[in-house]
Protein backbone atom coordinates (compact mmCIF):
# COMPACT_ATOMS: atom_id res chain seq x y z
CA UNK A 1 0.00 0.00 0.00
CA UNK A 2 1.08 3.33 -0.74
CA UNK A 3 -0.55 6.83 0.37
CA UNK A 4 0.86 9.09 -2.30
CA UNK A 5 -1.85 10.41 -5.19
CA UNK A 6 -1.50 10.27 -8.44
CA UNK A 7 -2.81 13.55 -9.65
CA UNK A 8 -4.36 11.72 -13.10
CA UNK A 9 -4.64 8.37 -14.03
CA UNK A 10 -5.22 7.67 -17.95
CA UNK A 11 -8.27 5.67 -18.30
CA UNK A 12 -10.20 3.71 -20.88
CA UNK A 13 -13.03 5.85 -22.04
CA UNK A 14 -16.20 5.32 -19.92
CA UNK A 15 -18.53 2.79 -21.58
CA UNK A 16 -22.15 3.29 -20.39
CA UNK A 17 -24.11 0.32 -19.76
CA UNK A 18 -27.34 -0.08 -18.20
CA UNK A 19 -27.07 -2.53 -15.06
CA UNK A 20 -29.24 -5.68 -15.43
CA UNK A 21 -32.74 -4.80 -12.81
CA UNK A 22 -32.24 -7.78 -9.83
CA UNK A 23 -34.01 -10.65 -10.81
CA UNK A 24 -36.09 -12.50 -8.13
CA UNK A 25 -35.27 -15.95 -6.96
CA UNK A 26 -36.85 -18.48 -9.09
CA UNK A 27 -39.20 -21.06 -7.16
CA UNK A 28 -36.26 -23.76 -7.81
CA UNK A 29 -34.12 -21.45 -6.06
CA UNK A 30 -36.29 -20.79 -3.40
CA UNK A 31 -37.39 -24.59 -2.60
CA UNK A 32 -33.47 -25.36 -2.78
CA UNK A 33 -32.60 -22.44 0.00
CA UNK A 34 -35.86 -24.03 1.92
CA UNK A 35 -34.32 -27.56 1.66
CA UNK A 36 -30.81 -26.64 2.82
CA UNK A 37 -32.24 -24.82 5.60
CA UNK A 38 -34.56 -27.19 6.63
CA UNK A 39 -31.40 -29.77 6.51
CA UNK A 40 -29.70 -27.48 8.46
CA UNK A 41 -32.16 -27.44 11.29
CA UNK A 42 -32.67 -30.91 11.36
CA UNK A 43 -28.69 -31.61 12.15
CA UNK A 44 -28.44 -28.60 15.10
CA UNK A 45 -31.76 -30.55 16.50
CA UNK A 46 -30.01 -33.96 16.45
CA UNK A 47 -26.90 -32.20 17.95
CA UNK A 48 -29.24 -31.33 21.00
CA UNK A 49 -30.43 -34.14 20.93
CA UNK A 50 -26.99 -36.06 21.13
CA UNK A 51 -26.10 -33.88 24.00
CA UNK A 52 -29.34 -34.70 26.03
CA UNK A 53 -28.55 -38.47 25.59
CA UNK A 54 -25.02 -37.92 27.05
CA UNK A 55 -23.25 -38.33 23.84
CA UNK A 56 -22.73 -40.05 20.38
CA UNK A 57 -22.07 -43.70 21.84
CA UNK A 58 -25.70 -43.26 23.99
CA UNK A 59 -27.78 -41.67 21.78
CA UNK A 60 -26.87 -43.81 18.75
CA UNK A 61 -27.19 -46.86 21.34
CA UNK A 62 -30.59 -45.41 22.20
CA UNK A 63 -31.63 -45.15 18.82
CA UNK A 64 -31.36 -48.88 18.48
CA UNK A 65 -33.06 -49.41 21.63
CA UNK A 66 -36.10 -47.45 20.63
CA UNK A 67 -35.66 -48.89 17.09
CA UNK A 68 -35.79 -52.68 18.64
CA UNK A 69 -32.73 -52.91 17.01
CA UNK A 70 -30.43 -53.39 20.50
CA UNK A 71 -29.76 -57.04 20.63
CA UNK A 72 -28.22 -58.25 23.67
CA UNK A 73 -25.85 -61.25 24.56
CA UNK A 74 -26.48 -64.80 23.80
CA UNK A 75 -25.46 -67.53 26.04
CA UNK A 76 -23.67 -69.88 22.74
CA UNK A 77 -23.73 -72.91 25.16
CA UNK A 78 -27.65 -73.08 25.80
CA UNK A 79 -28.60 -71.62 22.66
CA UNK A 80 -29.47 -74.30 19.86
CA UNK A 81 -28.12 -73.70 15.89
CA UNK A 82 -31.93 -71.75 15.16
CA UNK A 83 -31.22 -69.60 18.06
CA UNK A 84 -28.03 -68.69 16.94
CA UNK A 85 -28.23 -68.08 13.69
CA UNK A 86 -31.23 -65.67 14.11
CA UNK A 87 -29.09 -63.67 17.08
CA UNK A 88 -26.42 -63.61 14.31
CA UNK A 89 -28.65 -61.94 11.95
CA UNK A 90 -30.51 -59.68 14.40
CA UNK A 91 -26.25 -58.39 15.50
CA UNK A 92 -25.91 -57.73 11.72
CA UNK A 93 -28.66 -55.53 11.03
CA UNK A 94 -27.74 -53.99 14.15
CA UNK A 95 -24.56 -53.06 13.01
CA UNK A 96 -26.05 -51.83 10.04
CA UNK A 97 -28.22 -49.67 12.23
CA UNK A 98 -25.17 -48.31 14.53
CA UNK A 99 -23.33 -47.48 11.53
CA UNK A 100 -25.81 -45.63 9.96
CA UNK A 101 -26.88 -43.78 13.24
CA UNK A 102 -23.07 -42.71 13.50
CA UNK A 103 -22.87 -41.26 10.53
CA UNK A 104 -25.35 -39.21 11.52
CA UNK A 105 -23.77 -38.34 14.53
CA UNK A 106 -21.17 -37.09 12.53
CA UNK A 107 -22.73 -35.31 10.17
CA UNK A 108 -24.51 -33.49 13.62
CA UNK A 109 -20.98 -33.21 15.25
CA UNK A 110 -19.59 -31.62 12.01
CA UNK A 111 -22.50 -29.15 11.36
CA UNK A 112 -21.90 -27.49 14.89
CA UNK A 113 -17.95 -28.09 15.47
CA UNK A 114 -14.71 -27.15 13.13
CA UNK A 115 -12.67 -30.24 13.65
CA UNK A 116 -9.73 -29.47 11.50
CA UNK A 117 -8.60 -26.34 9.70
CA UNK A 118 -6.31 -27.56 7.23
CA UNK A 119 -2.33 -28.71 7.05
CA UNK A 120 -0.39 -26.38 9.56
CA UNK A 121 -2.94 -25.57 11.67
CA UNK A 122 -3.52 -26.45 15.21
CA UNK A 123 -7.53 -26.39 16.29
CA UNK A 124 -8.75 -27.08 19.30
CA UNK A 125 -12.59 -26.99 20.17
CA UNK A 126 -11.94 -26.53 23.87
CA UNK A 127 -12.76 -23.27 25.04
CA UNK A 128 -10.56 -23.54 28.35
CA UNK A 129 -7.54 -21.49 28.86
CA UNK A 130 -4.04 -22.41 27.80
CA UNK A 131 -0.27 -21.44 28.64
CA UNK A 132 -0.13 -18.95 26.40
CA UNK A 133 -3.40 -17.04 27.31
CA UNK A 134 -2.79 -13.63 28.68
CA UNK A 135 -3.20 -12.65 32.14
CA UNK A 136 -6.81 -11.99 32.82
CA UNK A 137 -7.55 -12.42 29.33
CA UNK A 138 -11.31 -12.14 29.99
CA UNK A 139 -10.68 -8.52 31.81
CA UNK A 140 -8.64 -7.62 28.95
CA UNK A 141 -11.53 -8.37 26.14
CA UNK A 142 -13.73 -6.56 28.13
CA UNK A 143 -11.50 -3.42 28.47
CA UNK A 144 -11.20 -3.13 24.56
CA UNK A 145 -15.15 -3.73 24.00
CA UNK A 146 -14.58 -7.07 22.34
CA UNK A 147 -17.81 -9.12 22.25
CA UNK A 148 -18.11 -12.79 23.70
CA UNK A 149 -16.70 -15.33 21.58
CA UNK A 150 -15.67 -18.52 23.22
CA UNK A 151 -16.49 -21.03 20.83
CA UNK A 152 -16.88 -21.57 16.90
CA UNK A 153 -20.49 -21.83 17.28
CA UNK A 154 -20.78 -18.43 19.29
CA UNK A 155 -18.69 -16.89 16.06
CA UNK A 156 -20.53 -18.36 13.77
CA UNK A 157 -23.84 -16.93 15.40
CA UNK A 158 -22.24 -13.24 15.57
CA UNK A 159 -21.24 -13.28 11.75
CA UNK A 160 -24.41 -14.94 10.95
CA UNK A 161 -23.03 -18.13 9.28
CA UNK A 162 -22.85 -21.68 9.61
CA UNK A 163 -20.70 -23.42 11.36
CA UNK A 164 -19.28 -25.35 8.01
CA UNK A 165 -19.38 -22.34 6.53
CA UNK A 166 -17.25 -20.29 8.81
CA UNK A 167 -15.04 -23.80 8.53
CA UNK A 168 -14.83 -23.15 4.90
CA UNK A 169 -13.48 -19.54 4.89
CA UNK A 170 -10.93 -20.36 7.38
CA UNK A 171 -9.66 -24.02 5.85
CA UNK A 172 -6.53 -23.56 4.74
CA UNK A 173 -5.22 -25.61 1.94
CA UNK A 174 -1.89 -25.73 0.16
CA UNK A 175 -4.16 -26.35 -2.85
CA UNK A 176 -7.87 -25.80 -3.65
CA UNK A 177 -10.04 -26.10 -6.41
CA UNK A 178 -11.59 -22.73 -5.40
CA UNK A 179 -10.63 -19.29 -4.38
CA UNK A 180 -12.59 -16.84 -1.98
CA UNK A 181 -10.78 -13.98 -3.51
CA UNK A 182 -10.77 -12.57 -6.52
CA UNK A 183 -7.23 -10.65 -7.86
CA UNK A 184 -6.29 -7.98 -10.45
CA UNK A 185 -2.89 -6.01 -10.96
CA UNK A 186 -2.49 -2.21 -10.60
CA UNK A 187 0.39 -0.24 -12.24
CA UNK A 188 2.19 1.35 -9.93
CA UNK A 189 4.30 4.39 -10.02
CA UNK A 190 7.79 2.91 -10.71
CA UNK A 191 6.64 1.07 -13.57
CA UNK A 192 5.48 -2.26 -11.60
CA UNK A 193 2.70 -4.02 -10.71
CA UNK A 194 0.27 -4.51 -7.68
CA UNK A 195 -1.64 -6.85 -6.83
CA UNK A 196 -5.18 -6.18 -5.32
CA UNK A 197 -6.62 -9.14 -3.46
CA UNK A 198 -10.32 -8.56 -2.83
CA UNK A 199 -12.91 -11.37 -1.20
CA UNK A 200 -15.77 -12.30 -2.54
CA UNK A 201 -19.29 -10.83 -1.62
CA UNK A 202 -19.71 -13.05 1.59
CA UNK A 203 -16.45 -13.50 3.05
CA UNK A 204 -15.83 -9.38 2.19
CA UNK A 205 -19.48 -9.13 4.68
CA UNK A 206 -18.41 -11.20 7.30
CA UNK A 207 -14.40 -9.59 7.51
CA UNK A 208 -16.73 -6.41 7.96
CA UNK A 209 -18.52 -7.38 10.61
CA UNK A 210 -15.13 -8.30 12.27
CA UNK A 211 -13.50 -5.11 11.37
CA UNK A 212 -16.49 -3.14 13.18
CA UNK A 213 -16.73 -5.17 16.13
CA UNK A 214 -13.40 -6.65 16.69
CA UNK A 215 -10.47 -5.09 15.03
CA UNK A 216 -11.27 -1.05 15.27
CA UNK A 217 -12.02 -2.08 19.20
CA UNK A 218 -8.06 -3.13 19.69
CA UNK A 219 -6.08 -0.03 20.54
CA UNK A 220 -3.92 2.12 18.11
CA UNK A 221 -1.30 4.53 18.23
CA UNK A 222 -1.81 8.45 17.95
CA UNK A 223 0.84 8.98 15.32
CA UNK A 224 -1.36 6.54 12.98
CA UNK A 225 -3.56 8.43 10.22
CA UNK A 226 -4.25 5.61 7.50
CA UNK A 227 -7.33 4.17 8.12
CA UNK A 228 -8.03 5.70 11.34
CA UNK A 229 -11.70 7.61 12.23
CA UNK A 230 -11.33 11.27 11.98
CA UNK A 231 -7.87 10.49 10.49
CA UNK A 232 -6.85 11.45 6.64
CA UNK A 233 -3.90 12.21 4.31
CA UNK A 234 -4.23 15.72 5.42
CA UNK A 235 -3.61 15.21 9.13
CA UNK A 236 -0.85 12.88 8.40
CA UNK A 237 0.45 15.96 6.50
CA UNK A 238 -0.26 18.78 8.62
CA UNK A 239 1.68 17.39 11.47
CA UNK A 240 4.75 18.59 9.40
CA UNK A 241 3.72 21.70 8.21
CA UNK A 242 6.84 24.49 8.23
CA UNK A 243 9.52 21.61 8.87
CA UNK A 244 13.05 22.47 7.95
CA UNK A 245 13.71 18.97 7.20
CA UNK A 246 11.71 16.00 6.28
CA UNK A 247 12.52 12.15 6.05
CA UNK A 248 10.22 9.54 4.64
CA UNK A 249 11.27 6.04 4.36
CA UNK A 250 8.48 3.39 3.00
CA UNK A 251 8.18 -0.25 4.50
CA UNK A 252 8.86 -2.99 1.75
CA UNK A 253 6.00 -5.68 1.50
CA UNK A 254 3.75 -4.59 4.07
CA UNK A 255 1.26 -6.40 3.86
CA UNK A 256 2.87 -9.85 2.90
CA UNK A 257 5.16 -9.42 5.75
CA UNK A 258 1.58 -9.85 8.12
CA UNK A 259 1.31 -13.71 8.84
CA UNK A 260 -1.95 -15.41 9.94
CA UNK A 261 0.24 -16.00 12.99
CA UNK A 262 0.78 -12.83 13.68
CA UNK A 263 -2.73 -12.16 13.33
CA UNK A 264 -3.54 -14.77 15.55
CA UNK A 265 -1.22 -13.21 18.30
CA UNK A 266 -2.41 -9.63 17.93
CA UNK A 267 -5.74 -10.77 18.65
CA UNK A 268 -4.93 -13.05 21.65
CA UNK A 269 -2.96 -10.40 23.14
CA UNK A 270 -6.35 -8.23 22.35
CA UNK A 271 -8.24 -10.60 24.56
CA UNK A 272 -9.87 -13.12 22.34
CA UNK A 273 -9.20 -17.00 23.42
CA UNK A 274 -7.18 -19.40 21.17
CA UNK A 275 -9.62 -20.50 18.70
CA UNK A 276 -11.67 -18.12 17.96
CA UNK A 277 -8.49 -15.99 17.11
CA UNK A 278 -6.89 -18.81 15.21
CA UNK A 279 -10.78 -18.41 12.99
CA UNK A 280 -10.48 -14.98 12.79
CA UNK A 281 -6.98 -14.85 12.02
CA UNK A 282 -7.25 -17.36 8.85
CA UNK A 283 -10.76 -15.82 8.10
CA UNK A 284 -8.64 -12.30 7.52
CA UNK A 285 -5.71 -13.69 5.93
CA UNK A 286 -4.84 -16.14 2.45
CA UNK A 287 -1.81 -17.17 0.91
CA UNK A 288 -0.98 -15.85 -2.54
CA UNK A 289 -1.81 -18.30 -5.73
CA UNK A 290 -1.12 -19.29 -8.61
CA UNK A 291 -3.24 -20.41 -11.26
CA UNK A 292 -2.62 -23.59 -12.91
CA UNK A 293 -4.46 -26.20 -15.33
CA UNK A 294 -4.04 -29.82 -14.34
CA UNK A 295 -5.77 -32.75 -15.72
CA UNK A 296 -8.74 -30.57 -16.93
CA UNK A 297 -8.99 -28.97 -13.56
CA UNK A 298 -8.35 -25.27 -12.60
CA UNK A 299 -6.03 -25.58 -9.48
CA UNK A 300 -4.83 -22.48 -6.90
CA UNK A 301 -1.78 -23.25 -5.74
CA UNK A 302 -0.39 -21.56 -2.41
CA UNK A 303 3.19 -19.74 -3.40
CA UNK A 304 3.61 -18.57 0.13
CA UNK A 305 2.26 -18.47 3.73
CA UNK A 306 -1.42 -17.12 4.74
CA UNK A 307 -0.76 -13.21 4.57
CA UNK A 308 -3.34 -10.28 4.77
CA UNK A 309 -4.56 -9.45 1.40
CA UNK A 310 -4.49 -6.20 -0.19
CA UNK A 311 -7.69 -5.36 -0.88
CA UNK A 312 -9.63 -6.90 2.11
CA UNK A 313 -11.75 -4.45 4.57
CA UNK A 314 -9.62 -6.30 7.93
CA UNK A 315 -6.20 -5.73 6.81
CA UNK A 316 -5.61 -1.80 7.04
CA UNK A 317 -7.21 -2.42 10.87
CA UNK A 318 -5.00 -5.06 11.47
CA UNK A 319 -1.89 -3.48 10.74
CA UNK A 320 -2.83 -0.73 12.47
CA UNK A 321 -3.39 -2.46 15.63
CA UNK A 322 -0.12 -4.91 15.24
CA UNK A 323 1.68 -1.57 14.38
CA UNK A 324 0.93 -0.36 18.19
CA UNK A 325 4.48 -1.17 19.36
CA UNK A 326 6.24 -0.59 16.38
CA UNK A 327 4.51 3.04 16.09
CA UNK A 328 5.73 3.41 20.49
CA UNK A 329 9.01 2.96 19.79
CA UNK A 330 9.73 5.01 16.89
CA UNK A 331 7.70 7.84 18.75
CA UNK A 332 10.17 7.73 21.73
CA UNK A 333 12.70 7.31 19.35
CA UNK A 334 11.80 10.69 17.24
CA UNK A 335 11.26 12.23 20.53
CA UNK A 336 14.86 11.73 21.49
CA UNK A 337 16.20 13.11 18.34
CA UNK A 338 14.39 16.34 18.08
CA UNK A 339 11.54 14.42 15.31
CA UNK A 340 8.25 14.75 15.00
CA UNK A 341 6.98 11.06 13.68
CA UNK A 342 3.27 9.74 12.03
CA UNK A 343 2.54 6.87 9.63
CA UNK A 344 -0.10 6.49 6.93
CA UNK A 345 0.16 2.70 6.15
CA UNK A 346 3.51 1.40 5.11
CA UNK A 347 4.53 5.17 5.05
CA UNK A 348 7.12 6.46 7.68
CA UNK A 349 7.34 10.30 7.72
CA UNK A 350 9.93 12.26 10.47
CA UNK A 351 9.91 16.01 10.48
CA UNK A 352 12.89 18.12 12.10
CA UNK A 353 11.60 22.07 13.23
CA UNK A 354 15.37 24.07 14.12
CA UNK A 355 12.64 26.56 15.71
CA UNK A 356 11.61 23.38 17.92
CA UNK A 357 15.07 22.49 19.06
CA UNK A 358 17.19 23.58 22.52
CA UNK A 359 19.90 25.80 21.64
CA UNK A 360 22.22 23.34 22.18
CA UNK A 361 20.67 21.81 18.76
CA UNK A 362 20.30 24.12 16.71
CA UNK A 363 23.37 24.98 15.53
CA UNK A 364 24.07 20.91 14.85
CA UNK A 365 21.05 20.28 12.78
CA UNK A 366 18.85 17.81 12.17
CA UNK A 367 20.74 14.23 12.89
CA UNK A 368 19.62 12.65 10.23
CA UNK A 369 21.70 9.66 9.54
CA UNK A 370 21.36 8.66 13.21
CA UNK A 371 17.66 8.71 13.19
CA UNK A 372 17.82 6.28 9.52
CA UNK A 373 20.16 3.62 11.67
CA UNK A 374 17.89 3.94 14.42
CA UNK A 375 14.76 3.64 12.52
CA UNK A 376 16.13 0.55 10.53
CA UNK A 377 16.96 -1.39 13.32
CA UNK A 378 13.75 -0.87 15.13
CA UNK A 379 11.85 -1.63 12.20
CA UNK A 380 13.48 -5.11 11.48
CA UNK A 381 13.15 -5.64 15.23
CA UNK A 382 9.32 -5.15 14.74
CA UNK A 383 9.42 -7.53 11.80
CA UNK A 384 9.35 -5.35 8.86
CA UNK A 385 11.40 -4.10 6.11
CA UNK A 386 12.67 -0.89 4.86
CA UNK A 387 12.09 -0.50 1.11
CA UNK A 388 15.97 0.50 -0.04
CA UNK A 389 14.78 2.67 -2.81
CA UNK A 390 11.90 4.54 -1.33
CA UNK A 391 13.67 6.81 1.67
CA UNK A 392 13.65 10.70 0.59
CA UNK A 393 15.43 13.66 2.69
CA UNK A 394 14.18 16.80 1.96
CA UNK A 395 15.12 20.22 3.28
CA UNK A 396 14.33 23.82 3.60
CA UNK A 397 14.17 25.19 0.10
CA UNK A 398 13.05 22.01 -1.78
CA UNK A 399 9.72 20.64 -2.33
CA UNK A 400 8.47 18.50 0.72
CA UNK A 401 5.83 16.68 -0.06
CA UNK A 402 4.07 14.16 2.60
CA UNK A 403 1.42 11.30 0.82
CA UNK A 404 0.94 13.82 -1.85
CA UNK A 405 0.64 16.81 0.06
CA UNK A 406 3.08 19.69 0.10
CA UNK A 407 4.00 20.91 3.77
CA UNK A 408 6.67 23.72 2.78
CA UNK A 409 5.91 27.23 4.12
CA UNK A 410 4.25 29.91 1.97
CA UNK A 411 3.05 33.18 3.04
CA UNK A 412 -0.78 32.78 2.39
CA UNK A 413 -1.28 29.43 1.28
CA UNK A 414 -2.77 26.62 3.46
CA UNK A 415 -0.60 24.69 5.50
CA UNK A 416 -0.96 21.49 3.41
CA UNK A 417 -1.79 22.08 0.18
CA UNK A 418 -2.21 19.87 -3.18
CA UNK A 419 1.37 20.25 -5.21
CA UNK A 420 0.73 23.08 -7.89
CA UNK A 421 0.95 21.75 -11.18
CA UNK A 422 -1.97 19.28 -10.16
CA UNK A 423 -3.87 22.47 -9.54
CA UNK A 424 -2.56 23.80 -12.73
CA UNK A 425 -3.76 20.92 -14.83
CA UNK A 426 -7.58 20.82 -13.01
CA UNK A 427 -7.87 24.29 -13.87
CA UNK A 428 -6.60 24.03 -17.70
CA UNK A 429 -8.32 20.94 -18.42
CA UNK A 430 -11.79 22.97 -16.78
CA UNK A 431 -10.41 25.91 -19.06
CA UNK A 432 -10.75 23.82 -22.09
CA UNK A 433 -13.92 22.08 -21.28
CA UNK A 434 -15.43 25.72 -20.96
CA UNK A 435 -14.08 26.66 -24.22
CA UNK A 436 -15.57 23.54 -25.92
CA UNK A 437 -12.97 22.01 -26.48
CA UNK A 438 -11.79 18.23 -26.06
CA UNK A 439 -10.66 16.67 -22.94
CA UNK A 440 -7.39 14.70 -22.75
CA UNK A 441 -7.50 10.79 -23.83
CA UNK A 442 -9.32 9.16 -21.24
CA UNK A 443 -9.95 12.12 -19.12
CA UNK A 444 -13.53 12.78 -17.70
CA UNK A 445 -15.85 14.34 -15.52
CA UNK A 446 -15.56 11.95 -12.68
CA UNK A 447 -12.12 12.24 -12.68
CA UNK A 448 -11.96 16.19 -12.74
CA UNK A 449 -14.44 16.13 -10.09
CA UNK A 450 -11.94 13.98 -7.89
CA UNK A 451 -9.23 16.28 -8.38
CA UNK A 452 -11.26 19.42 -7.21
CA UNK A 453 -12.49 17.42 -4.33
CA UNK A 454 -8.93 16.78 -3.57
CA UNK A 455 -8.43 20.41 -3.83
CA UNK A 456 -11.19 21.27 -1.53
CA UNK A 457 -9.87 18.94 0.99
CA UNK A 458 -6.87 21.55 1.73
CA UNK A 459 -8.21 24.62 0.21
CA UNK A 460 -11.92 25.56 0.12
CA UNK A 461 -12.43 28.03 -1.61
CA UNK A 462 -10.36 27.14 -4.55
CA UNK A 463 -11.40 23.90 -4.64
CA UNK A 464 -15.23 25.16 -4.69
CA UNK A 465 -14.88 27.55 -7.49
CA UNK A 466 -13.71 24.62 -9.40
CA UNK A 467 -16.59 22.12 -8.02
CA UNK A 468 -18.86 24.80 -9.02
CA UNK A 469 -17.62 25.23 -12.85
CA UNK A 470 -17.36 21.51 -13.24
CA UNK A 471 -21.07 21.77 -11.96
CA UNK A 472 -21.89 23.79 -15.32
CA UNK A 473 -20.25 22.20 -17.43
CA UNK A 474 -22.01 18.98 -16.31
CA UNK A 475 -25.38 20.60 -16.62
CA UNK A 476 -23.99 21.88 -20.20
CA UNK A 477 -23.39 18.24 -21.24
CA UNK A 478 -26.65 17.01 -19.77
CA UNK A 479 -28.80 19.62 -21.52
CA UNK A 480 -26.81 18.81 -24.80
CA UNK A 481 -27.23 14.85 -24.53
CA UNK A 482 -31.24 15.88 -24.18
CA UNK A 483 -31.49 17.97 -27.22
CA UNK A 484 -32.58 16.08 -30.40
CA UNK A 485 -30.39 15.81 -33.36
CA UNK A 486 -30.82 18.34 -36.40
CA UNK A 487 -32.54 15.81 -39.12
CA UNK A 488 -30.87 15.46 -42.28
CA UNK A 489 -31.41 17.00 -45.18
Amino acid sequence: MTARLESFVPAAAPEVTTPPAPQPANASTLHQREVRRAAHEALLTRWKAILEAGGADAWVQGQLASRGLAVGDLDSSRASEKEKTAWKEKKKAEATERRALERQAHEAWKATHVGHLGPGVHWSESESPDKFDIAHREERAKANGLPELGSAEALAKALGLSVSKLRWFAFHREVDTGSHYVSWGIPKRDGGTRTITSPKPELKEAQRWVLSNVVERLPVHGAAHGFVAGRSILTNALAHQGADVVVKVDLKDFFPSVTWRRVKGLLRKGGLPENTSTLLALMATEAPRETVQFRGKTLYVAKGPRALPQGAPTSPGITNALCLKLDKRLSALSKRLGFTYTRYADDLTFSWMKAKQPKARRAQGAPVAVLLARVKEVVESEGFRLHPDKTRVARKGTRQRVTGLVVNEAQGRPAARVPRDVVRRLRAAIHNRLKGKPGREGESLEQLKGMAAFVHMTDAARGRAFLQQLSQLEAREKQASAEPAPKAG
